[in-house]
């Protein structure tokens, strides 16, 4: 389960960010995951439930903002949302396609006092 790993990080990083700002609490952490990212959303809201225990993120909020999937054709320019990565484009069939939004994993803001 690797969203074990990505929680631990996400701690990390909220935490560090509290250092520096030399705050005593995290009040809110927002998460984007895109839904190409190959994160388990469950399994992640999970995880961190696990990890926060005797953390600053121990009585934060965590909100976790799904992004969806964009992606564009190479052939013939359509954007579409496709549902995994191995896709077609619905205009042309082509499976030549880049994402140009999905794969997100990134702590968006964190809201210390």
């Amino acid at each position: 389960m690797h969203e074990f790993s990505i929680a631990v990080n996400i701690i990390d990083i909220a935490s560090k960010a509290a250092e520096n700002e030399d705050a005593e609490k995290i009040n809110e952490v927002e998460i984007e995951v895109g839904m190409l990212s190959g994160v388990i959303i469950e399994a992640l809201e999970f995880a961190l439930e696990s990890a926060v225990k005797n953390t600053l993120l121990e009585n934060a909020k965590i909100v976790i903002d799904k992004v969806k999937a964009l992606a564009k054709c190479n052939d013939c320019q359509a954007e579409f949302e496709p549902d995994n990565l191995i896709a077609q484009c619905p205009v042309c069939s082509s499976i030549d396609f880049k994402i140009i939004r999905g794969r997100e994993l990134r702590v968006k803001s964190i809201n210390v006092d």
